[in-house]
């Protein structure tokens, strides 16, 4: 990833506006913001929430609360707790996501 053409800024994240997206099972906020190529969430998943696919997008992925089991196509399994990350490349193999509890992830893909 090359971060270029973006000035220092900061995110009051509690003031972007929330999109809504089911998941199998429950569903996910998302508040986006997108700096070129670059986009950033901050994602509330709701207990229960089971993903609606399998994801090949890359991603780097801090749990910043609750609990979060990432399946990957080749039966493992890694489980995100608070002050955990964890990062994949495109196409690096198909995850999907689901948790029990819920989950605050601080996504940057």
């Amino acid at each position: 990833m090359r971060i270029d053409n973006i000035p220092f800024g900061t995110t009051d994240w509690l003031s972007v506006a929330p999109t809504t997206h089911k998941g199998d099972v429950g569903e996910a906020t998302w508040r986006t913001q997108q700096f070129g190529d670059i986009r950033v969430r901050l994602v509330d998943y709701s207990p229960g929430y089971m993903a609606d696919h399998w994801c090949r997008k890359g991603h780097i992925i801090f749990c910043v609360d609750g609990e979060l089991v990432t399946d990957l196509d080749d039966g493992r399994s890694f489980t995100l707790k608070p002050g955990m990350s964890y990062q994949v490349a495109d196409e690096d193999g198909a995850h999907r996501s689901h948790t029990d509890k819920g989950a605050r992830l601080f996504i940057v893909d």
